[in-house]
């Protein structure tokens, strides 16, 4: 269980989900603490899209930096690679942040 389990488990439901996630790998992007808001993926993920997903084992609100067929690389705003997912690692796309 991780810190966005009870949000995933959301928008597995298919609901639209709001947090305010902490700490800088996102800054520029998102800065920490921000209000975001995360909806269920209902079409398909494209390169620079910040999705709620599982890389290695983590939790993460982090950019898809590349997709090859049906595999999408998972990255931070500082440069920082957190590897490869399928489609199932991802289960919500960024649309606000306040």
């Amino acid at each position: 269980m991780g810190w966005a389990s009870a949000y995933i488990a959301k928008l597995q439901a298919g609901e639209t989900v709001q947090f305010r996630p902490r700490g800088n790998s996102m800054q520029g992007r998102i800065e920490s603490g921000q209000l975001c808001t995360v909806e269920p993926i209902h079409e398909s993920v494209q390169v620079n899209d910040i999705v709620l997903c599982k890389a290695g084992g983590q939790q993460y609100l982090h950019i898809v930096k590349a997709i090859q067929g049906e595999r999408f690389q998972i990255g931070n705003n500082k440069g920082h690679i957190n590897g490869w997912v399928g489609r199932n690692a991802i289960y919500g796309r960024l649309i606000r942040v306040e």
